[in-house]
């Protein structure tokens, strides 16, 4: 989605409806897997969600034709011990990624008017530690820039959970084996789709896995220097540029 699919300024594609109604008459499958709550990605697709294959939550949580295909939950030890490094780190919004809803204890308006462009379904509550629901990711959202501020104090649990830098803000924590490569894996299983059918778009590094998950993997062109190495291809245009439609015109229409 964001970074990819969508312009700077969150728009798709205008040809976005109706090249994807070309890929559905072709048999194509067309996917979302974004790092966004599941409800967010239902409202935005709204009127093809009961076709398309939505991995959200970076693949911890995806549905198929409105069916629940695959979920990669976390233990709340786990989620409790990231979001008490989380308070640690100044300046820095903690969010509680569940599956029925997403938790926040921040109010600061800054904050939540960004985060409510990923999530739908949020609830702030007084002690994030004390949630109940299947927790799907724990997010540090960090103004001060993900990568260089917020990384550090979680790279030491990389061995036993996937930590993916997923924005120039965001830093997701979930399960070890949960990332948008082992999620379309499940899928392509479940849907018997194989590795040489699968084309994929990335642009930052909760992508690294996916890239490895299709034959056609493209890398945006303004994409992450990291993801730009690990992908097949590179497309021509950036995703303010409709790149990812127009590569899929030229390959698949």
């Amino acid at each position: 989605m964001d970074g990819t699919l969508l312009d700077d300024e969150k728009n798709l594609p205008a040809d976005f409806w109706k090249k994807e109604a070309e890929l559905h008459e072709k048999g194509i499958v067309f996917a979302i897997a974004s790092g966004r709550q599941y409800y967010n990605l239902a409202e935005k697709f709204e009127r093809i969600k009961d076709r398309i294959l939505i991995l959200a939550e970076n693949g911890t949580y995806v549905v198929h034709k409105g069916k629940e295909i695959h979920v990669n939950p976390m233990d709340h030890a786990s989620a409790v011990k990231f979001l008490q490094i989380g308070r640690t780190i100044k300046g820095a919004h903690l969010i509680l990624c569940g599956k029925n809803s997403a938790y926040v204890e921040s109010e600061d308006a800054t904050f939540l008017a960004e985060m409510r462009q990923f999530y739908k379904k949020v609830e702030i509550v007084a002690d994030l530690t004390k949630v109940d629901d299947i927790v799907l990711k724990v997010t540090v959202c960090d103004f001060s820039g993900a990568e260089a501020n917020a990384y550090p104090y979680f790279k030491a649990f990389e061995q036993d959970y996937k930590v993916a830098v997923a924005g120039k803000i965001w830093l997701d924590m979930t399960h070890r084996s949960a990332n948008k490569g082992t999620a379309i894996q499940k899928v392509q299983k479940e849907l018997g789709i194989s590795f040489d059918e699968t084309m994929v778009f990335g642009d930052f590094l909760n992508d690294m896995e996916m890239m490895k998950s299709g034959k056609y993997s493209y890398a945006m062109k303004n994409a992450h220097p990291e993801i730009l190495k690990a992908s097949a291809f590179v497309t021509q245009c950036d995703n303010n540029e409709n790149g990812v439609m127009e590569t899929i015109t030229q390959l698949c229409l």
